[in-house]
């Protein structure tokens, strides 16, 4: 398959970007890593008059640590997080989910901003987002604006994003003493059928605290589950406690039926992984 014609800039700056933004709106598509938009042309699933390459915009590709939190810029590779030369205190979720994301040549092209813009409902990036409150930082000609990961996924590859504005940055507020990530693909380096994230601190008498859980392939975003979360919350980790929450949490969700599977099998994708995913971040430092 080729893509259907299109004309092809490259931004030179963030306001170059913007500027092109601006003038050609809905017809004009970004493109930095180019994983999933390729793809999608290629399909003619989508036809955008313009690409505006965005991949050598200077400044937008690091991880920082600050204040017990971390920031993402939006061309960070897949791969640097991956294989990040130092421990990330509260964030081990972070190299786990990336070596999950696609195969190597993907790793090393794609980028983390670009993931979070597409909005795939079983994307890693996307889950770690929701399951850690992301805050998605996104500029446009009239300045910038920060918005919470529960308002910016929108729906299946649909955001808060506008069409004259871009993600720069990605923050992560507060990571967690343990997580893990769990996922089912029928095939290795194939989108997961249904993907758990977790993550909680362990108090000095070993009770859970603050617990989170986020569940991709279960719907048009990727989803909390309160009801798993309020039982886990004070508890001693333990298979039993796991197991309720993972019963908790297939019965908090509604999941599409498709060709890769229906609610049924999704529901018990979802028990099984929670499960798997709450014992591994657990056993993660013992």
């Amino acid at each position: 398959m080729k893509p259907a014609p299109f004309l092809y800039r490259r931004a030179e700056t963030l306001e170059h970007a913007l500027a092109l933004l601006a003038e050609h709106g809905d017809e004009a598509k970004l493109i930095a890593g180019g994983q999933s938009l390729a793809a999608v042309m290629n399909l003619r699933l989508s036809r955008p008059e313009l690409l505006i390459d965005i991949d050598r915009l200077p400044g937008m590709s690091y991880v920082l640590p600050e204040d017990g939190g971390v920031r993402i810029g939006a061309l960070t590779r897949h791969r640097h997080l991956e294989r990040y030369p130092a421990p990330l205190d509260g964030f081990d979720l972070l190299p786990a989910a990336a070596e999950l994301v696609g195969h190597y040549p993907i790793r090393t092209r794609g980028t983390f901003g670009g993931s979070i813009a597409h909005a795939d409902p079983a994307a890693e990036w996307v889950l770690v987002a929701t399951l850690l409150d992301a805050r998605i930082r996104i500029a446009g000609r009239h300045g910038t604006r920060t918005v919470p990961a529960a308002e910016f996924f929108h729906g299946f590859f649909t955001t808060a994003v506008g069409p004259d504005e871009l993600v720069t940055e990605v923050v992560l507020p507060a990571g967690r003493d343990r997580s893990a990530i769990a996922e089912f693909a029928r095939r290795h380096g194939d989108f997961a059928v249904v993907a758990a994230t977790v993550a909680f601190d362990l108090d000095e008498d070993g009770t859970i605290r603050r617990p989170r859980l986020a569940l991709g392939g279960v719907g048009a975003t990727a989803v909390r589950v309160p009801a798993a979360e309020e039982m886990l919350e004070g508890e001693h980790p333990r298979p039993e406690l796991f197991a309720a929450a993972g019963q908790a949490a297939a019965r908090g969700i509604d999941p599409p039926a498709d060709a890769h599977g229906d609610a049924g099998y999704r529901r018990h994708l979802t028990r099984t992984l929670v499960q798997r995913a709450l014992q591994e971040a657990t056993d993660a430092r013992d």
